[in-house]
């Protein structure tokens, strides 16, 4: 398995509190892979340090042979050109067209002139099918088409690697599905190596090649979704089969409870 991105005692703190607990994963170059975990667990604090947003207390996360943990903002700003991001609102500037909006890393980064710019937009709002909508506005599309036009500036620069953070939040069962059909597509059509962060069951099985479980800031599992599926971990089984968490009181803890101490 040839490594995308490798992740070395990763130990993360906001304040005195330990989010990431010594994390040490591998990320697949050319597949999907989901960072699944319940609320709070630290998955979309991860992706954060995977984007570089976010440094850690200590650890190392090597990516295109190079630790972005040590790099300057400079440095750190080349590598992300090799990156596309969906954010969990699809962060699109309400002031600009969707046009404008997918082409702005274009505007930004590249000397591309305005004409093969526009032929790029297309291109890229054709690829998420929203062509036709050049001209509106973020305030005139659904959740749906808000994600895929944040997908589309996401892939604006052709990137090698894609990140998502909680790409079916807020969207209706259907809606969501056709968004995980948009990720396959792009795998299988580009190559590109996709992480995603979600806790939606569904969009795990329909995507994942690959998966790293975190729970309360711990990687418990990294493997194929086979492998996840066979796991006898007892958090993953809960996890898995939608257990409820079982709380246990002696009977003083109960009296102190019902009492309201």
């Amino acid at each position: 398995m040839e490594k995308a991105i490798e992740v070395i005692g990763l130990v993360t703190h906001y304040g005195n509190r330990e989010i990431l607990k010594n994390i040490s994963v591998s990320i697949p170059k050319g597949m999907t892979t989901v960072i699944l975990g319940g609320s709070g667990c630290g998955k979309s604090t991860l992706l954060k340090h995977l984007i570089g947003l976010l440094k850690p207390t200590k650890g190392n996360i090597l990516m295109f042979g190079k630790d972005i943990t040590l790099m300057k903002e400079d440095e750190l700003n080349e590598i992300r050109r090799k990156m596309g991001v969906l954010f969990q609102g699809a962060a699109l500037l309400n002031s600009m067209t969707v046009a404008d909006n997918v082409a702005l890393p274009m505007r930004e980064h590249t000397k591309l002139n305005e004409s093969t710019i526009q032929i790029m937009v297309r291109m890229k709002l054709d690829l998420v099918d929203l062509s036709g909508f050049e001209k509106y506005y973020p305030s005139q599309l659904s959740g749906g088409m808000k994600k895929r036009a944040g997908l589309a500036r996401a892939m604006a620069l052709d990137p090698e690697m894609l990140f998502f953070d909680e790409p079916s939040a807020g969207l209706d069962p259907v809606t969501a599905a056709g968004l995980d059909e948009l990720i396959l597509k792009l795998r299988n059509v580009f190559k590109i190596t996709i992480i995603v962060v979600t806790h939606e069951l569904p969009s795990v099985f329909m995507i994942a090649d690959y998966v790293i479980m975190l729970d309360a800031g711990e990687a418990i599992f990294s493997g194929t979704l086979d492998e996840l599926r066979a796991s006898d971990n007892p958090r993953i089984r809960m996890f898995l089969e939608r257990q409820p968490e079982q709380e246990t009181y002696s009977p003083e803890d109960y009296f102190r409870i019902i009492a309201g101490e």
